[in-house]
């Protein structure tokens, strides 16, 4: 490698810690910085360089909200586009009409976070040798919320991708092997199961300073949510329900009244919430999902579906439906609330000062309790599965259900119970994905009556072709990947 490369990237790792608490731009390709030995040793000196990498991780994940958003409801049944202002890319992704080209294959922002993570993990340790206020509780604690964090990502990756590059150390060198091939998903998974379970012992129990933080960073309770979430997307159920028998048993989060159920998304960080991306206009710290559902947005709206479930003209929800979780314009005419009121009326938007500082919630409480049912009824315990159903039903206003005994029963009324309670909140297309996958592909066709149900008539035949090919769940690498990485292959589905 010449003298100028070597300088760019001296340059590009100085920059990288100067402008962890800004927006990125960066190409397609993995963000592996190599590390340069000088600039490297002038860094890594106090507690505050390694706070500021961590920070710089949460800061990162955060500001990919939008996508995150898009990854979990674009392809699901309870969004549709407007013509009037969605873009290319979303409205080809909604359409399963996807290419390697489509910018939102690129998972550069992703790798951003893993590579911070790396970053921490391997080098704060050395930070305690020349720093020493640095103790062995501060470092393993920081260490955990780089664990979770890297694990997170690689859930998303995984369940967006399917297999990707395993990357579970920084780049060392100038020299470093950039070329770096799949990993099968299923194998990052175990990887990712085992670093939380090593490591949540580590995590904090709370943090002391404020509710944002202990909202917004990594605690022993949100590794227990993604250890849940994670086992029962690897069909592990004895593990699901033993993460979500330890958050259960935590006093600190409880399900919310129905009379303040809105106030998971306004002011936010309720106390059923576990772990949310932290926004703050105010802060200049804005989210994407304003600028995505407000009225004036045109990007995603609730599908016929969403208001079937939800209006007051079609649905016996009150707690959940229109005024709270979708409202209505005009006849036929309706948005997504939860991102842009602050009462469930319909009518109070968020402030001019506020308009974009609605968290993105990754865990709440009703999450765990409905993960947790999904998993005891795979295990043939439906009293106790339908148990915990119905409290999120009876907190919403909803009557009880009666189920009969049989997995297939109850995975179609947990499902259309996750569609309710946790509408627009970027689980619906994982949720059915997961119905998917489960035992050989036996409730494929499930799926495909689900996804086919809200589009046009002409329509229906192309789409249900489109995804008969489980490969075609998952999307492609992005094309400037595959021609800058020698070693990455194109999932099947997308080679013509």
């Amino acid at each position: 490698m010449n003298i100028n490369m070597k300088k760019i990237f001296q340059i590009r790792f100085i920059l990288l810690f100067f402008t962890l608490f800004l927006q990125f731009s960066c190409s397609n390709y993995m963000e592996l910085l190599p590390n340069s030995g000088l600039v490297r040793e002038a860094f890594w000196k106090t507690k505050s360089d390694v706070d500021a990498v961590v920070m710089g991780a949460y800061k990162t994940f955060a500001s990919n909200n939008g996508n995150l958003f898009t990854y979990g409801e674009a392809r699901g049944d309870m969004v549709t586009y407007s013509i009037y202002g969605q873009t290319s890319d979303q409205y080809k992704v909604m359409q399963s009409n996807i290419n390697s080209d489509n910018g939102l294959c690129d998972w550069s922002s992703f790798y951003k976070v893993i590579n911070y993570c790396n970053e921490v993990i391997k080098n704060a340790p050395g930070v305690q040798k020349v720093d020493n206020t640095f103790t062995d509780f501060q470092l393993q604690s920081y260490l955990a919320e780089a664990y979770f964090l890297r694990s997170l990502s690689y859930f998303y990756l995984v369940r967006t991708f399917k297999d990707v590059p395993l990357v579970l150390t920084p780049s060392e060198t100038d020299a470093s092997d950039f070329y770096i091939p799949k990993t099968d998903g299923d194998q990052i998974l175990t990887q990712m199961l085992k670093d939380l379970n090593d490591n949540r012992n580590y995590a904090a129990d709370t943090y002391s300073m404020t509710i944002a933080e202990d909202k917004g960073r990594a605690t022993k309770t949100s590794y227990d949510a993604l250890i849940a979430d994670i086992c029962l997307w690897m069909f592990d159920y004895n593990g699901c329900v033993e993460a979500c028998d330890r958050i259960m048993a935590n006093p600190k989060y409880v399900l919310l009244s129905g009379t303040v159920w809105f106030e998971l998304f306004y002011p936010g960080n309720s106390l059923e919430g576990i772990f949310e991306f932290q926004f703050s206009d105010l802060n200049n710290q804005k989210n994407s999902t304003y600028g995505m559902t407000n009225r004036d947005a045109n990007q995603y709206l609730p599908s016929q579906r969403a208001i079937d479930l939800f209006a007051k003209k079609s649905s016996v929800e009150v707690t959940r439906g229109e005024d709270a979780s979708i409202a209505k314009l005009s006849e036929d005419n309706y948005l997504i609330w939860k991102y842009v009121g602050s009462q469930p009326d319909s009518k109070t938007v968020r402030s001019s000062m506020e308009q974009h500082s609605c968290n993105w919630i990754v865990y709440r409480l009703a999450d765990v309790y409905l993960m947790k049912a999904e998993a005891l009824s795979q295990l043939n315990r439906f009293s106790e599965a339908a148990d915990l159903l119905n409290k999120i039903r009876t907190r919403a206003n909803m009557t009880p259900l009666s189920i009969a005994n049989s997995p297939d029963a109850y995975e179609d009324a947990i499902l259309d119970e996750r569609a309710l309670e946790l509408a627009f909140e970027g689980k619906r297309w994982f949720d059915l994905l997961r119905m998917g996958r489960r035992n050989n592909f036996s409730r494929k066709a499930k799926l495909l009556d689900v996804l086919v149900a809200n589009v046009a008539s002409t329509q229906k035949r192309i789409l249900s072709a489109r995804l008969t090919n489980p490969l075609g769940w998952y999307l492609p690498i992005a094309k400037s990947e595959i021609e800058h990485n020698k070693n990455l292959v194109q999932n099947p589905y997308y080679i013509f």
